[in-house]
């Protein structure tokens, strides 16, 4: 057993003195405890000078985007959308092998530990090499993604990506020969053995497995059916691209008669299992389809701002009662807490004014940043089937620390310390990083951080010359 006592620690929506975090044998938290009734034989570890919170999750990953950062921002000619990025990332995908996804991975994951992630969403859609042709091992790629997040120390969701067609009455698209599978069986059936394979792997609930039919325009009705019927039947999770961008918004209307959202509704395809990723471009109807069914709704605004999708209706969402997690998606940046506050921003100037986003509750300071972070934490844990997102018992013992002294924060006393950390923390606090009560980042940085980044560093040399 080992307790682990910071200046401050966030329980039960506050940050709390003289309290320890108890890790049992298992990287569960056995119990939160005063620091006085911490009995002999248990390992005392104090955190001088930190405040202590639950471990963010990232709930939409795509980690061999990282490669990209930086080489897109310069007009191509014409307009450019995400449709003229798409083409650029496709174009990146294909230079990529089982270990440079594996190295371009691993710089994704580090940077997220170093920032306060503890979990993540990996919506992994390149299964075959780069003519297409099948690895003798379906989920090879998968796999190296999911040894990349665990030898960062990283617990992985490995949403894998069921991709069945460019889109309807559209031609092949050569660069996506590395994602379409022939059918939703042949898919399932790679879905049950990563499954099986990543359970025999992460006994520690370190990795595991879930479904992810790509969006309504790679993926005809009927197999996103059959796909749902398996999460379901499964308690997997279900993670869906829906309603990005107006061009699919309308693609699914031409071939369905109706948008997206309106779609899986009617179709009785919406629940709490399924996270419809980034549901930008949604009605009032679809908002409250949305939060009747209980689906949680995953922004990822740093990459929907970067990309010109659009901005997500959190404001709308959360009226209606639904729930909203976070991802950082392409990896433009990759700051959970960005993305949090972005959710919030994006809003004010939009609507020129502020707290947009904050409960119905005057006079509760902490209100608006406690409702921000829930989708760093504990609505993202609920989207990928993570056991963590909360300091409680029996909970994952996932946790990250930050430096009351960080320039940033400095100043910020306890009642205003979370407001603090969601508007104004630089990642740069961010000083010790545990996951299963194991340190993964310890004084700012992680153990492997040099080796990862010079791998990476070489990584692209060899891609961009």
């Amino acid at each position: 057993m080992v307790a682990w006592v910071p200046d401050l620690l966030y329980a039960s929506g506050r940050f709390e003195r003289g309290l320890a975090l108890v890790c049992g044998p298992d990287g569960r938290i056995a119990r939160l405890a005063p620091v006085a009734e911490i009995e002999d034989g248990v390992e005392i570890i104090r955190l001088a000078g930190r405040a202590m919170l639950p471990g963010l999750v990232n709930a939409h990953s795509h980690a061999f985007q990282r490669v990209i950062r930086g080489r897109t921002e310069y007009r191509t000619g014409g307009r450019d959308t995400f449709w003229t990025w798409r083409e650029m990332m496709y174009s990146a995908a294909q230079r990529l092998g089982p270990e440079e996804i594996y190295d371009a991975s691993r710089m994704a994951f580090v940077e997220m530990a170093l920032g306060g992630i503890t979990a993540v969403g990996e919506f992994h859609y390149i299964h075959h090499a780069p003519d297409g042709a099948a690895y003798s091992d379906p989920n090879l790629l998968a796999k190296e993604v999911a040894r990349a997040a665990r030898d960062v120390g990283l617990r992985i969701a490995v949403l894998r990506v069921f991709y069945a067609r460019s889109g309807h009455s559209t031609g092949p698209n050569a660069h996506q020969a590395r994602f379409i599978e022939k059918d939703a069986g042949v898919y399932l059936r790679h879905v049950e053995s990563l499954m099986s394979d990543l359970a025999r792997a992460h006994a520690d609930h370190g990795a595991w497995a879930g479904c992810a039919p790509h969006s309504l325009r790679a993926v005809p009705l009927d197999s996103v059916r059959e796909i749902v019927r398996f999460a379901r039947s499964g308690g997997l999770p279900l993670h869906m691209h829906i309603a990005e961008q107006p061009a699919e918004v309308a693609a699914v209307t031409a071939e369905y008669g109706r948008p997206p959202v309106a779609l899986l509704a009617g179709e009785e395809l919406l629940d709490q299992r399924l996270t419809a990723v980034h549901a930008v471009h949604v009605n009032s109807d679809e908002v409250r389809a949305l939060a009747r069914a209980g689906s949680i709704v995953c922004a990822c605004p740093t990459t929907e701002r970067n990309l010109g999708d659009g901005i997500v209706r959190a404001d709308a969402l959360f009226s209606a009662g639904a729930r909203i997690a976070l991802g950082t998606d392409s990896h433009t940046q990759i700051d959970l807490l960005e993305d949090a506050r972005e959710l919030e921003y994006h809003l004010r100037l939009q609507r020129l004014e502020r707290a947009v986003l904050a409960p119905d509750a005057p006079g509760e300071t902490t209100a608006l940043a406690a409702r921000l972070f829930d989708c760093a934490t504990v609505t993202g844990a609920q989207s990928i089937g993570a056991q963590s997102g909360r300091l409680e018992a029996n909970r994952w013992a996932d946790f990250f620390t930050v430096a009351r002294d960080d320039p940033s924060i400095a100043g910020a006393a306890p009642d205003d310390l979370l407001s603090a950390i969601i508007f104004s923390l630089s990642r740069t606090a961010v000083r010790d990083v545990a996951v299963g009560g194991r340190l993964i980042v310890a004084g700012g940085r992680h153990p492997a951080q040099d080796e990862i980044v010079s791998r990476f560093a070489a990584l692209q040399r060899k891609l961009w010359g």
